[in-house]
């Protein structure tokens, strides 16, 4: 019993450290609240989850947001092997038109399409480099 509640209190530690990373990464993005909140598959008003977050409580335990969040990270380490040189147009790549997505920002494409429009932006990033 007592390893079960061990691996809860690793698990949710674990957790608090991927919602830190995260809000990290959404900061060097530098989206807005709204932005950062569709992203993650929160209603805009949510500020309250986006606050837990960035101060370490444990991201949600649905598979929706544990995908949403690896998408994410996955998008990032694309960008940075992409422009490995180029910090400053890795992190406002996601706010920059795009002719792929229709002269739409990345995050434009994953507020309208949501879940899908994540594996949209990361299908594309995959493919650019080749994987």
């Amino acid at each position: 019993m007592a390893a079960i509640a061990e691996r809860e209190i690793i698990a949710s530690q674990d957790r608090g450290a991927l919602a830190k990373m995260v809000m990290t990464l959404l900061d060097h993005w530098k989206l807005s609240t709204e932005d950062q909140a569709a992203l993650l598959g929160l209603a805009s008003s949510n500020r309250a989850a986006l606050a837990n977050y960035r101060s370490g409580k444990p991201i949600g335990t649905s598979r929706d947001q544990y995908e949403r969040v690896g998408h994410l990270l996955g998008i990032h380490k694309n960008l940075r092997l992409l422009f490995p040189q180029n910090r400053e147009l890795a992190y406002s790549w996601m706010t920059t038109r795009n002719k792929a997505f229709d002269h739409l920002t990345p995050v434009e494409v994953v507020k309208e399409w949501g879940f899908a429009g994540l594996l949209m932006v990361r299908g594309y990033l995959d493919r650019a480099r080749g994987v």
